[in-house]
């Protein structure tokens, strides 16, 4: 599974980005994917989460309300869309994905339980 994200860019506090993350392969309908960002001289953390399904979603409490995971397995790409932008999103984004166990229940996976990951996208918000 190859990944690689896109939409990253430069906005104004308050602004909007969507992010992309397209996967290789005929498998992504059987992929767990994830967000998480990185911002200097921090360690990664996590942002979003959907699985395979999109039937479940989870958000770290810093973007609740502010930002959507969502996916289309029919274009093998799932997206972050991130609203009401504030200077403490600017962060390398990365997207990552992992086999889903197709169990009944989901949860927020840490980073370390993603197999794959995308090369990142820089997101750089100004106040």
């Amino acid at each position: 599974v190859q990944l690689q994200a896109s939409g990253g860019g430069l906005v104004q506090a308050g602004g909007s980005l969507r992010l992309s993350c397209a996967a290789s392969g005929r498998t992504f309908s059987s992929l767990d994917m994830g967000w998480f960002r990185q911002a200097p001289g921090k360690e990664r953390g996590f942002v979003a989460t959907i699985n395979w399904s999109g039937g479940s979603t989870y958000y770290a409490d810093s973007v609740k309300g502010r930002f959507t995971i969502s996916r289309d397995n029919a274009k093998n790409t799932v997206y972050l869309q991130m609203n009401s932008l504030k200077s403490e999103d600017t962060a390398i984004y990365y997207c990552a994905a992992d086999f889903s166990g197709f169990s009944g229940s989901y949860y927020v996976k840490p980073a370390d339980e993603y197999d794959y990951w995308g090369q990142g996208t820089q997101v750089t918000v100004s106040s």
